[in-house]
């Protein structure tokens, strides 16, 4: 599941650097809050469609969230 982990991480990286609160990328996404929390946690495996719907919301391009060696 590490890389559950490191994509939880970048995403919350690229919300927190939008000065986005998760209830605000969840209204974004049309997720729930709790499930941006347990991805951001690494507790989720998402699907692509969902991995599509956060890059858009981020307003970053989707192989970005695949870049681990920038994330904090």
């Amino acid at each position: 599941m590490e890389i559950c982990n490191l994509f939880g991480k970048k995403v919350k990286q690229y919300r927190l650097n939008s000065n986005l609160s998760q209830e605000k990328l969840a209204e974004l996404t049309g997720l729930h809050r709790t499930y941006i929390s347990d991805i951001e946690r690494g507790l989720r495996s998402i699907s692509l469609c969902n991995i599509e719907k956060i890059a858009k919301a981020l307003n970053v391009e989707i192989y970005k969230l695949f870049i681990f060696e920038e994330v904090k």
